[in-house]
């Protein structure tokens, strides 16, 4: 069963050190609003792969595309912006460390900024993941092992302040892909616990910080 050093939104000193060592783990995974360089950092420590999603603080990474190693836009060259290294899920289904991970980023419109989307835009983003998941259980059997986000279901979690509310499309998401864990970022907790939450069967949870979980791995 791989075991994930989850993190979003809020770096931990204690895990930008060499402290980050004694967590014996086989994946970072990010959900969003982190500095690059701080994923940078987990991933060279511990000596294993990062898998993220942007949130609505990251930059712009769409149109981005790597193609035997280099890196292009619109297909011209171009300098990746996002952490070396690191494999962004989002709008993608990826195998990574014993794990299948669907990825879905980005915050709900509440300003100009990027990696913001309206809920029927990011219903559009998700029908591609879910057509990814359904190419690769066709392929080899296997479903989705986590969904990583940055924003959670609505009502799931979320605020009940505009820039975090939870998509709608996310409770579509759980019900079709089925993950047993569902891993977001995006709503700060303040002082307070955010407790797990349960969707149709998928254990909710809220990463901002860090958790260190084990994910069960070959869903079918």
């Amino acid at each position: 069963m791989p075991r994930v050093l989850a993190v979003a939104d809020e770096v931990v000193e204690s895990l930008w050190t060499e402290q980050v060592r004694r967590h014996d783990v086989d994946l970072v995974v990010a959900a969003g609003d982190l500095p690059f360089d701080y994923l940078e950092f987990l991933a060279g420590a511990l000596d294993r792969p990062c898998v993220f999603v942007p949130g609505n603080h990251d930059v712009d990474l769409t149109g981005y595309a790597n193609v035997r190693g280099l890196w292009t836009k619109a297909g011209l060259p171009a300098r990746w912006p996002g952490p070396a290294g690191g494999v962004n899920a989002d709008e993608r289904v990826v195998d990574v460390a014993g794990l299948r991970i669907a990825g879905l980023g980005g915050s709900v419109r509440y300003s100009g900024g990027p990696n913001q989307w309206t809920e029927r835009q990011q219903a559009r983003r998700l029908r591609r993941v879910l057509r990814a998941a359904r190419w690769r259980r066709w392929r080899d059997g296997r479903g989705v092992d986590v969904l990583l986000t940055h924003s959670p279901p609505l009502g799931c979690g979320d605020e009940p302040d505009p820039p975090h509310r939870g998509f709608a499309c996310l409770h579509e998401a759980v019900r079709r892909l089925r993950p047993p864990v569902m891993l977001h970022g995006h709503i700060h907790p303040h002082g307070q616990v955010k407790p797990d939450r349960a969707l149709d069967g998928t254990r909710v949870v809220n990463v901002v910080g860090y958790q260190v979980l084990d994910i069960p791995s070959g869903t079918t």
